[in-house]
């Protein structure tokens, strides 16, 4: 595989096995062959440490002495609670948008919010909802916070979501919720729009791994 120039080799490495995990490739316990990933990558060893070390950091694997680095836990449960942590955290910047929104951040809300309603296929509504999260977490978010909120994203890539993975229907109303919360100053409305979109698109990303077969369809146990 030729180099991304531009990318990180290390954020390569890291995208290149979220990207086993969500596919199915690797699963919970497996070995991650680090020789392997060098030779399909092109990278030296070096990048795929420090991937590891990320990864290791953010909970997709975990390592043991002199044996290796190993696919963390990767359920239903674990796809939730990422999604929960998810909201969670975006909820804390938003809430603080809420609180005080400058005028820049109200008219950029407002333009997305109308593109998001207005947008044709998943791809560029979800992209359009990572540049309305961006906007706000931006200005909103101080820099361990957002740093968590990279972390808890890892999970939940912009690839997965706008590679024909839908939702727009069930996602649109919390985006003008959040909105509507941020123009009235309403933290917590903000914040709880935050935690519901996390719940839904949790579900949604559920369903779809079940469906690729990645997870096992007693993911979908009802709660």
């Amino acid at each position: 595989m030729p180099k991304k120039y531009g990318i990180k080799e290390k954020d390569q490495v890291v995208s290149h096995v979220v990207n086993l995990v969500l596919t199915g490739k690797l699963r919970s316990g497996d070995r991650l062959d680090r020789n392997e990933i060098a030779e399909q990558l092109g990278l030296s060893r070096v990048p795929i440490q420090e991937a590891v070390v990320q990864l290791e950091h953010d909970g997709v694997l975990s390592t043991r002495y002199h044996r290796g680095a190993f696919i963390e836990r990767f359920d239903a449960d674990s796809v939730l609670e990422n999604h929960e942590l998810y909201g969670v955290l975006n909820g804390m910047a938003s809430a603080r948008a809420a609180a005080n929104p400058s005028p820049r951040l109200l008219h950029r809300l407002e333009q997305l919010d109308d593109k998001l309603r207005s947008a044709n296929g998943p791809r560029k509504f979800h992209q359009t909802a990572w540049a309305y999260r961006k906007t706000i977490n931006d200005e909103y978010a101080g820099p361990r916070l957002q740093a968590a909120i990279r972390a808890a994203r890892l999970l939940v890539p912009t690839s997965f979501w706008s590679t024909g993975l839908d939702g727009q229907a069930e996602l649109l109303p919390s985006y003008t919720a959040e909105t509507a919360a941020i123009h009235a100053n309403d933290s917590d409305a903000a914040r709880d729009a935050c935690i519901g979109r996390a719940e839904v698109t949790g579900r949604l990303m559920l369903a779809e791994l079940v469906r690729r077969r990645v997870l096992e369809p007693t993911s979908l146990r009802s709660e």
